[in-house]
């Protein structure tokens, strides 16, 4: 909804800048493909960042299931690691070989 909303607000700038300014034809559509690209560039990253999100979240959900995931170099699972929930973090465990070791959520697949 927010990108229709987004889009709209274009056509409205597209349309003040034709009728209402003094620039050359040229000028306008330059100004009309500026604001094009940065709307469609924020689409791009939203869209990037809400992956990468639940790529995280679907790590997170299977390790509370207690199976393993894998992330960079370390398989990670709860007899290993424990979750920092406000960071996302896995945190190895006391007594184990990873104690101390901190890998990220989203880096994992």
């Amino acid at each position: 909804m927010a990108y229709i909303f987004a889009f709209i607000v274009i056509g409205l700038l597209i349309t003040m800048l034709h009728y209402f300014t003094e620039l050359t034809k040229w000028e306008k559509m330059s100004v009309a493909a500026v604001l094009v690209f940065i709307v469609s560039s924020a689409i791009a990253y939203n869209s990037y960042s809400n992956a990468q999100t639940q790529k995280m979240l679907h790590a997170v959900t299977k390790f509370n299931q207690n199976k393993t995931i894998h992330c960079v170099d370390v398989d990670v699972n709860s007899t290993n690691f424990t979750l920092s929930i406000g960071t996302y973090t896995f945190i190895g465990k006391k007594n184990t070989p990873y104690f101390g070791q901190m890998v990220s959520a989203s880096q994992c697949r």
